[in-house]
């Protein structure tokens, strides 16, 4: 996802969500997180060298027992509709995280009684793994059961070991071996590895829009998966046209676009749109919306799910780390509270953070 580092968000926003119930907002005068749709939530970031991306929340001292020997991991799983989808778990603490956020991606694993429902693991079983990291690189080298998975599975693998590495701050690109040896291509379906592998490479790539592939770029969007009883955010990587203005008006014209030809869904109304070109500088973005962002034009409201949306979406870019967004000029935006949105909104790393 990512950036690196734990980013800011001075956003307003809230409505009603598709089918999502928001958690409630922030208090104006404090720094709080981005609420996430029902049973889904994100944790804050505090990244060291080879730790995930997430600190431990504060909790009550008859709770530390169990929780100071755990730390929250992002685990890239497939779902029941074949989407690599981020799930964050609380594994036994360790040393080698790296290897052990990998050792919970095979299947019949250790992550095995841990799976939300409808949710697989995607390395094959009995799969040995040892990673090593060194000047952001890591190198990650699988037993040969490795190769036992199905073609249609070999992308998402790739995609999944890539996202789920990167999570750590060690690592900016990922290296595969198997018994030792480097490959350049998947095993069973031929699919390339180049040297640079990494979250720039795209995750649930949908190019479906797109007629000239070589003369497009890359925007990574994040909408709504699951249903009512569990919905989680799916990052998807569209290709657009090189002749988009730029990144940030792309990736907001793929939310209110909505996914193609999917069961997963946008949080932004087809008519929502910038009024003026986004204000990049020193890391944050200004957006200036029109009315129709707003879930109460009379109040001037917006909705917890078009936030998270839009700040998980466009602090995915190089550069962005937080979002100030604005409707017709102005930032007095009230929350589904009706407190205003004053404060910035921390956006952390982990997402989908809910029980199963």
């Amino acid at each position: 996802m990512s950036n690196k580092s734990k980013v800011t968000a001075a956003v307003t926003i809230l409505a009603s969500s598709l089918f999502l119930s928001g958690c409630g907002l922030f208090g104006a005068g404090e720094k709080t997180e981005i609420d996430p749709p029902k049973d889904v939530s994100l944790v804050e970031d505090e990244s060291s060298l080879e730790e995930p991306k997430g600190e431990q929340q504060p909790v009550d001292e008859g709770e530390k027992a169990s929780t100071e020997s755990t730390v929250k991991t992002e685990l890239y799983l497939i779902d029941k509709s074949g989407y690599v989808v981020p799930q964050t778990m609380e594994l036994p603490k360790s040393e080698a995280v790296a290897k052990q956020a990998l050792d919970y991606l095979v299947n019949n694993g250790p992550v095995t009684d841990k799976l939300p429902n409808g949710f697989r693991a995607v390395i094959p079983a009995d799969t040995s793994i040892s990673v090593n990291i060194k000047e952001g690189v890591a190198v990650a080298d699988f037993s040969p059961e490795f190769k036992n998975y199905q073609k249609e599975d070999e992308l998402k693998i790739l995609q999944a070991i890539t996202w789920t590495l990167t999570q750590f701050d060690s690592v900016d690109k990922i290296q595969l071996r198997i018994n030792g040896e480097d490959i350049s291509e998947m095993p069973v379906n031929g699919t390339p590895i180049d040297d640079n592998i990494s979250r720039a490479s795209g995750i649930n790539v949908d190019a479906s829009d797109v007629v000239d592939i070589s003369n497009s770029k890359a925007v990574t969007v994040y909408y709504i998966g699951g249903n009512e009883e569990y919905s989680y955010y799916v990052p998807v990587t569209r290709r657009v046209s090189e002749k988009e203005s730029d990144n940030v008006t792309a990736a907001i014209q793929e939310l209110t676009k909505g996914p193609a030809g999917s069961n997963l869904q946008t949080s932004f109304m087809s008519d929502v749109a910038l009024l003026d070109q986004p204000k990049v500088a020193d890391g944050k973005v200004v957006l200036n919306f029109n009315e129709n962002i707003l879930g109460s034009f009379k109040e001037k409201k917006v909705s917890q799910d078009v936030l998270d949306a839009l700040v998980l979406s466009l602090t995915e870019q190089k550069g962005i780390e937080s979002v100030e967004v604005h409707v017709k000029g102005s930032a007095n935006l009230l929350n589904e509270e009706g407190k205003p949105l004053s404060e910035p909104v921390i956006r952390p790393e982990k997402v989908n953070t809910g029980s199963f």
